[in-house]
């Protein structure tokens, strides 16, 4: 399904009833919209962890701006764009006071969504993100876990980005953000995936080098939970620590699972259920 917002055609799609019954009555339940990371991917890399929580929630996946099945021209694909378009699809489809998950990028995005709108996200989800990047800790972390050429792979991508660096990286580096052996169903997600390399050099090699969204973080109006993996080498816990600690109001909580990598859902799946169905249920911040 698609909504055009503002030059794109923004691709959604919905898991779970808005409406369950409920007895005699209808009972609404909260929308959660899930974010993916990237850029360059699409929302199926998320799935289907996240379709379990359509027992609670009516999930609205989306693939942001230029990714997967979306359109929009690069001079539209950077991140104040991509946050407002979160508000413009609520209004398009008449979803008022979401819950809004983000994960990697998808934590980019949703920091410049409730940035821009504070007042109009119920809860946020802010998962293995950053508001700006700490790439000596990750060169270091990723040459200590794959040797010299992991950091050189690493340090090529994120200054030159063409296609065999993207390659490369992808090969080496890629598979140092998790422990342990791979994940099936991780590599699964990443084979299904619509790939859009031109998005990601085009973030990488730009906005994403010198952004620096702190100076949102104050301006948050509801309660946030920063999720991080203590593996973690690309989003490591001192961005999550940063972000969480720049929340006003107690608003911000702050989950490190040692064992986990990027994405925590991934890597230690039960826990991170746990985490996220107490804080989706819960009543107050």
């Amino acid at each position: 399904m698609f909504v055009e917002v503002e030059g794109a055609r923004l691709f959604f799609d919905v898991v779970g009833a808005k409406f369950i019954l409920d007895g005699p009555t209808m009972r609404e339940k909260p929308t959660l919209i899930v974010m993916h990371g990237g850029p360059g991917f699409d929302h199926s890399t998320l799935r289907p962890f996240f379709d379990r929580f359509s027992d609670t929630h009516q999930l609205i996946y989306i693939d942001h701006r230029g990714n997967g099945r979306s359109t929009g021209v690069p001079q539209s694909w950077n991140l104040v764009q991509w946050g407002r378009d979160v508000k413009l699809l609520c209004d398009a489809l008449g979803i008022d006071k979401p819950r809004v998950y983000g994960n990697s990028f998808g934590g980019m995005v949703a920091m410049s969504y409730a940035a821009q709108f504070p007042s109009h996200p119920e809860k946020l989800v802010l998962s293995s993100t950053a508001a700006r990047l700490h790439l000596e800790t990750t060169y270091r972390l990723l040459e200590e876990r794959g040797g010299p050429e992991a950091r050189q792979i690493a340090v090529k991508f994120w200054t030159q980005t063409d296609a065999q660096a993207m390659d490369d990286y992808v090969r080496v580096c890629l598979p140092l953000y998790n422990p342990g052996p791979p994940n099936p169903q991780v590599a699964e997600g990443w084979a299904r995936a619509i790939r859009r390399p031109e998005v990601s050099a085009h973030f990488i090699l730009g906005e994403m080098r010198t952004m620096d969204l702190r100076h949102g973080l104050p301006g948050f109006r509801c309660p946030t939970l920063v999720l991080a993996g203590g593996y973690d080498p690309i989003t490591p816990p001192v961005c999550s620590t940063e972000i969480a600690e720049l929340i006003p109001g107690g608003l911000g909580q702050l989950h490190i699972l040692k064992e986990a990598g990027h994405g925590i859902h991934r890597d230690c799946p039960q826990e991170a259920e746990h985490i996220l169905r107490s804080f989706l249920e819960s009543s107050g911040s």
